[in-house]
């Protein structure tokens, strides 16, 4: 462990994948520094026996105990153990929960893992998923008007991370290179379906990331693709092209594939919005 680090055991006990939990875990450690969290995933606890057995695990490696338990016998029994043991603990779901029973005046439904039904929008993100794989790099630009989002950019702009992401959240995304020597299709221009968007990054940023490609792969980073002068004439291109087709852009220089994604699904929604359709 560094210096100056706090070491911090973080036990997430969910009756279903526990997924949501370790989004949760996530956005809250990332508000401190200094922190060496250790996390202990103990996903489908559905009986009192299977929690026993989480328990005896937990108290060998006391910490802080996140929840997401419906059944309300084993809940009870999580509870009252973690007081009984002095242990931490927090159901980060409750609040919004309770705010939306009241608000529908329903309570909620004591079904885990409900959230993981094979629904219409699961089916819609693995469809998307498998269209976003075929369609990467410029592959099967014949039915890109079938996509909700296609993202264009040089090399190393996170073209492909960013769009694998956004299949996960549902959207059908295709993505292709530009590249001076070769301009892209002409019916990436006249694609009337999908939000066609720009992707661009700081010259200095695409060296690096560049130089460090090739090194992963044991070349020698001595070719145009890390020429800094070439490098610039590359996104003079794809800007000029971006501005003369009216195509919207996000800088990923300083953005993570997160943040890159929820600008672009912002960009979706402002359009469906002004056409009066829903996303």
């Amino acid at each position: 462990m560094s210096v100056g680090q706090t070491r911090l055991h973080l036990h997430l006990v969910s009756d279903s994948t526990g997924e949501t939990l370790e989004i949760i875990a996530k956005a809250g450690l990332a508000r401190f520094e200094g922190v060496d969290a250790v996390k202990h995933f103990w996903p489908m606890v559905r009986s009192e026996g299977h929690l026993d057995r989480v328990m005896e695990e937990i108290v060998k490696r006391p910490g802080l105990v996140i929840h997401t338990l419906v059944d309300g016998r084993v809940r009870d029994r999580l509870e009252s153990r973690g007081v009984n043991l002095g242990l931490p603990m927090v159901g980060p779901l409750d609040p919004t929960v309770t705010a939306l029973s009241g608000l529908l005046g329903q309570v909620a439904t004591s079904r885990p893992g409900r959230q993981h039904v094979m629904d219409a929008a699961y089916f819609k993100r693995v469809d998307a998923i498998n269209y976003t794989m075929v369609h990467d790099d410029g592959a099967g630009h014949d039915n890109w008007e079938e996509a909700e989002i296609v993202l264009a950019g040089v090399s190393r702009t996170s073209k492909t991370p960013t769009a694998i992401y956004l299949a996960n959240r549902g959207y059908k995304t295709a993505n292709i290179p530009l590249v001076p020597q070769s301009p892209p299709p002409a019916s990436l221009f006249k694609l009337q379906n999908p939000l066609v968007v720009g992707l661009t990054a700081a010259s200095e940023r695409l060296l690096a990331v560049r130089r460090n490609r090739l090194l992963s792969l044991g070349q020698m980073p001595d070719t145009a693709y890390v020429d800094l002068e070439q490098i610039d004439a590359e996104t003079a291109f794809a800007r000029r092209l971006f501005a003369d087709n009216d195509i919207p852009v996000i800088d990923v220089t300083r953005r993570s594939i997160e943040e890159t994604a929820a600008a672009i699904i912002n960009l979706v929604q402002a359009r469906a919005d002004r056409a009066g359709d829903p996303v």
